[in-house]
């Protein structure tokens, strides 16, 4: 593994590339958009997919070998031990959402979220038929006084045994921010206050980069009865191989086993054997990809440092970096503008909700030549 694993040149992409990322705008474009890393693959993976494609291993998902992966990782990198029997495997992250949500809220309830957040929340949201509250984060992370607050609402305006869902991001999608044991335990409290279930997305949590610690959800006090929803899909660039786990808190198996077999059933078998092996043996790719993540991003900041009208605080986790353009000429849909003008596809930041407006999230998982050549445009267009 002696080359970059962001260190795929950029003909490579155009001509072997056949995703979303790479083909939905033209090649003039540089695609900085979605969350998929330009990666040279995980050996483990890529060894784990062929072995098991050759020897005609493409049948339906056996999948305890996918949860005692994950499991020993979670041991390994953060000291958490879930208990495998509090698990259910579900075809990805955004469907064990959605199961969980038509679980534990009535139609048109509540499902309470963070934003700006994670662009697909409002979607899923919408696709179980219930509703979006919002809570906006402060000044780029969770606002426990101001989830209280609406947890009370909601649960004045409900009555006893309303069903409200709390959608947490771990890490958070799309400012980067890792939230702290303490924030999480007033999260925690807040919740069991007012009858609140909460939902956690930790895909994105091995990314957490050095100096921050990240805190799994389950290892709160208090959150024995609620949720988490993970895969390995986001952190070894595995989107096209879907496959997720519900993990169940203590207090919450019995919910747990509510949940109809037939939605467990969706885990791909090939997913399930290329996110065990990247979770057994996967961890020297990881821990490098980290570091070259960690350069990316401060090369993002010495450059955002020098553009006129843009601010950005340095992300804790993921690969995504929330930008504020408010102060620029771009208006309210800044990535629309720089796609015009810069040739450069960000996300637009009013799809992640209140909040959004003058700003856009930008994938920095890429070559840092992409990244550098990306910049200049940006800064050219701004100048």
């Amino acid at each position: 593994m002696a080359d970059a694993i962001l260190g795929v040149p950029t003909d490579e992409l155009r001509s072997s590339r056949t995703s979303v990322k790479w083909r939905a705008f033209g090649p003039d474009v540089l695609p900085l958009f979605i969350a998929e890393m330009d990666v040279r693959p995980c050996p483990a993976v890529v060894t784990a997919v062929s072995d098991a494609v050759s020897r005609g291993d493409t049948g339906y998902a056996w999948t305890a070998p996918y949860v005692e992966a994950f499991t020993a990782f979670a041991d390994r990198r953060w000291g958490w031990q879930p208990d495998p029997e509090a698990t259910v495997p579900v075809a990805d992250v955004l469907t064990g959402i959605t199961t969980l949500l038509r679980l534990l809220t009535a139609p048109g309830g509540p499902v309470v979220v963070s934003s700006p957040v994670y662009n697909a929340f409002h979607d899923v949201v919408a696709a179980a038929g219930r509703r979006v509250v919002e809570a906006p984060l402060r000044d780029g992370r969770l606002d426990v006084d101001a989830l209280r607050a609406v947890f009370a609402d909601l649960a004045r305006a409900g009555g006893p045994g309303a069903g409200v869902a709390y959608l947490l991001c771990n890490p958070h999608n799309p400012t980067g921010h890792v939230p702290t044991a303490a924030e999480l335990a007033a999260l925690a409290e807040a919740a069991n206050e007012f009858g609140v279930r909460v939902v956690s997305d930790e895909i994105h949590a091995p990314l957490t980069l050095d100096g921050v610690r990240f805190t799994p959800w389950l290892t709160v006090p208090g959150a024995d009865g609620h949720f988490t929803v993970t895969s390995a899909g986001k952190t070894y660039n595995l989107a096209g191989l879907k496959a997720g786990l519900v993990v169940a808190g203590a207090a919450a198996v019995d919910d747990l086993r509510r949940i109809h077999p037939y939605v467990t059933y969706g885990a791909s078998h090939l997913a399930t054997i290329a996110q065990a092996a990247a979770w057994a043996e996967g961890d020297e790719w990881l821990d490098r990809l980290l570091g070259e993540l960690a350069a990316n991003r401060a090369t993002l900041v010495e450059a955002v440092a020098s553009l006129p009208g843009v601010t950005a605080q340095p992300p804790e986790a993921t690969y995504l970096a929330w930008l504020d353009l408010r102060a620029t000429r771009l208006g309210d849909e800044p990535a629309a503008a720089l796609r015009e003008r810069a040739r450069v596809a960000l996300s637009e930041g009013t799809t992640f909700g209140a909040g959004g407006a003058g700003h856009a999230r930008l994938n920095f998982a890429t070559s840092p030549e992409i990244l550098r050549e990306a910049l200049d445009r940006i800064t050219g267009c701004l100048a």
